[in-house]
């Protein structure tokens, strides 16, 4: 009998485990069965490559999508663009004292490097389908901005370099410099020839991620008359998202709600496997789970979501038809970071694009904010133009900041006469129009706006891309 009694309790054990695990597989599988999400579908030609801004970000957007991408026998290739070196706050956690010296940080970087390597070999990888850039964490989108052709060499602010410091880098010593991060990714890409380039997201609120997906744009229109790879932007940074912090795997990641419907996402769908091996490659990353591993395991879910904005055509037509397709909110937010201080959030302007268009000889691009702009806080268009016969370079790089009363406008670091645009305000809307002949008569613009206050990032628009061309081909 008390054989028996044992053998009754641990099938009924085994019952409700089963039931258990039945009910969240279903869970799991209805997750993701949103048909308004298409999914991401593979070819058996494909070539993958991911663009990760920080060692983590390769798992956090991508881990299920490398285990499948192995699974399926595809050639993949991860690049980090930085070493994750500028972080004193999880580094000081996970040394357990405080790590302050340039070389300690340069150090850290190097415990990134290897956990990244242990991440991705948990995931199926080796580390010859790594590369590792090494460029400044927390520095890339300063070096987009005005780190091009003569201008300074940026200069990292906890590792205390202006060129890359570790010699197991793509290419050590290599300046911190525009032409020199694209020369690397422009290098790269042809050698690999992807099919499929999954990268950080252009309204991420993270400025290296910002500035990857830039840099990356910029080096595939240099390369498209050899390649022409699908092009899937991934999101990791954006305020109060994701919306239940934790692990729960049998949930879906659904797109912030201000992005929900303004761009095509698309999904792949995790196994329950596949979601326990990406949290354990994501342990790998011991420096940053042991600083943020709530937040962290937020990426965890059934799914993982690329997509990106429309490009835009402007014409010389009504502003109406730009106005809908260009907006990502109905209106400026009004709900500053979490991260801000009292103090700062008391300054707080949120900042919408209302359109872009063109206007004969000019682009005209206008914003709303969510209030006039007070003595301390500014905004800011930039503008940078490309085109197919001239190094992006040598292009100019148009930044127009406005303060309560004034606005300068800047080539990189140079100072241009103001009137070589024009301003116009309206209550709480401005509009500038930028001649293109001062963009150097581009075929395509890369261009945001943004609220800061002193060096502070307020609030961003996401970077569009418009293709200003007659005739355009089918946009990447």
């Amino acid at each position: 009998m008390p054989h028996l009694l044992f053998i009754k309790r641990v099938s009924l054990w085994w019952l409700v485990v089963s039931l258990f695990l039945l009910g969240t597989a279903a869970s799991h599988a209805g997750a993701t069965n949103n048909p308004a999400l298409p999914s991401v579908t593979w070819r058996a030609d494909d070539r993958v490559l991911i663009l990760a801004p920080h060692p983590d970000d390769e798992v956090l957007a991508c881990g299920g999508l490398i285990q499948q991408a192995v699974a399926h026998k595809l050639p993949v290739r991860v690049i980090f663009f930085t070493y994750g070196d500028n972080n004193q706050w999880s580094f000081t956690l996970y040394r357990k004292h405080p790590v302050l010296l340039p070389s300690a940080m340069r150090q850290m970087g190097e415990v990134r490097h290897n956990e990244a390597t242990a991440a991705t070999t948990a995931l199926g990888l080796n580390k010859e389908q790594l590369t590792f850039l090494g460029y400044p964490d927390f520095g890339t989108s300063k070096i987009w901005s005005r780190g091009w052709g003569t201008n300074t060499l940026f200069h990292s602010m906890l590792t205390h370099v202006t060129a890359v410091p570790y010699p197991d880098a793509f290419r050590p010593g290599a300046p911190y410099k525009g032409e020199e991060i694209l020369a690397d990714l422009t290098q790269l890409i042809r050698a690999f020839k992807p099919t499929k380039v999954f990268v950080s997201h252009p309204a991420d609120q993270n400025g290296d991620h910002r500035a990857l997906y830039l840099f990356t744009r910029v080096a595939l229109w240099n390369l498209e008359h050899e390649i022409q790879p699908e092009l899937l932007p991934y999101l990791v940074h954006f305020n109060r998202w994701p919306t239940k912090s934790g692990w729960h795997p049998d949930s879906a990641l659904h797109p912030p709600e201000s992005l929900a419907d303004q761009l095509p996402w698309r999904a792949i769908t995790l196994s329950l496997v596949e979601c326990a091996a990406k949290r354990n490659a994501l342990l790998k990353h011991a420096s940053q789970t042991g600083y943020a591993s709530r937040y962290l395991f937020s990426f965890v879910r059934a799914n993982e979501l690329f997509g990106d904005f429309p490009v835009i055509h402007p014409k010389n037509e009504d502003t109406a038809k730009y106005e809908a397709a260009l907006r990502t909110r109905t209106g400026p937010t009004t709900e500053p970071a979490d991260e801000l201080t009292d103090e700062e959030r008391a300054l707080f302007v949120g900042v919408v694009w209302r359109y872009i268009y063109r206007d004969q000889d000019a682009l005209v691009f206008a914003v709303e904010l969510s209030r006039p702009l007070a003595k301390t806080v500014q905004a800011s268009f930039s503008a940078f133009g490309w085109r197919h016969d001239a190094a992006f370079a040598a292009m100019p790089k148009i930044r127009v900041e406005l303060g309560e009363f004034h606005y300068n406008v800047f080539d990189q670091t140079r100072q241009l006469p103001s009137e070589t645009v024009t301003l116009e305000r309206h209550a709480r809307e401005i509009m500038v129009h930028i001649p293109l002949k001062l963009l150097g008569d581009p075929e395509r613009v890369l261009a945001t706006a943004r609220t800061y206050l002193a060096d502070l990032p307020l609030d961003a628009e996401a970077w569009r891309v418009l293709d200003l061309r007659a005739t355009a081909p089918t946009p990447m």
